[in-house]
């Protein structure tokens, strides 16, 4: 339990926004030190938007970022820890895996891993009162929809491929564009330390999921923490994990 040691932020600037390449647009919570701060990706189309992860949830998304409240938005959770499914209620339908379906249907704070991870260490201003720890709870979507690998998520004028990728989490993807070599990779593959050892972590299907990552043309990755990188650095970084995974 925290002793509140920590200043309180601002809901008003709870959320930063910064413009990418190709239509894509970061999301984050500058509160939230790096290593626990999830990265949101919103992607424009022609038709509708993608939103790819949720934050916390501490502070309303929706209503705090602009952005969001345009359009008609595809939500999509890359997996179900807490750090990214924290606001996914306030969409009309979440998207998940088939393998984490029911973890987003009923998201308790173990299975999400906010038990294990939710307290002052990960803040260098706490979100704004009422919010206490003890009482973090993440609601679940009034939709649930489920993908599975190979899916479409088609934005009009542009399409993004589902690919599996457990290892990180059973149910964990990355969502592939091949027109522009882009994947949102989620935490299976970031530019920081990643996490092999959460309950459900699986290391051979890891090392499977990296294997496949490798095989794609990425340019440009934006994975779930961490900044973006390039498609060199992708290879290299998969290509370091497995050497020293071997």
């Amino acid at each position: 339990m925290t002793g509140f040691t920590l200043p309180r932020g601002s809901a008003d600037r709870w959320y930063r926004t910064q413009r990418m390449g190709d239509d894509i647009t970061l999301i984050d919570e500058p509160a939230i030190k790096p290593f626990y701060r999830c990265n949101i990706w919103h992607l424009r189309g022609r038709e509708r938007d993608l939103v790819v992860d949720f934050g916390l949830g501490a502070v309303p998304l929706r209503e705090r970022v602009a952005l969001l409240a345009e359009r008609e938005i595809v939500a999509v959770a890359s997996h179900t820890h807490f750090d990214h499914i924290g606001a996914a209620h306030e969409f009309d339908c979440c998207h998940v895996h088939r393998a984490e379906a029911d973890i987003l249907a009923s998201p308790d704070n173990r299975r999400t891993l906010a038990d294990a991870f939710l307290d002052d260490a990960m803040f260098d201003e706490l979100p704004p009162a009422p919010y206490a720890h003890s009482g973090y709870r993440i609601p679940t979507p009034p939709r649930i929809e489920v993908l599975e690998d190979g899916d479409i998520l088609d934005l009009g004028n542009r399409q993004l491929k589902v690919v599996h990728t457990p290892g990180h989490s059973p149910g964990g993807i990355a969502l592939w564009e091949a027109s522009t070599g882009t994947l949102i990779s989620g935490d299976i593959l970031y530019d920081g330390e990643l996490i092999e050892d959460a309950y459900h972590s699986d290391l051979d299907d890891y090392a499977r999921s990296l294997e496949r990552l490798r095989r794609l043309p990425i340019r440009t990755v934006h994975g779930g923490h961490f900044p973006s990188f390039s498609g060199e650095r992708c290879h290299a970084l998969i290509d370091d994990w497995l050497r020293r995974h071997s």
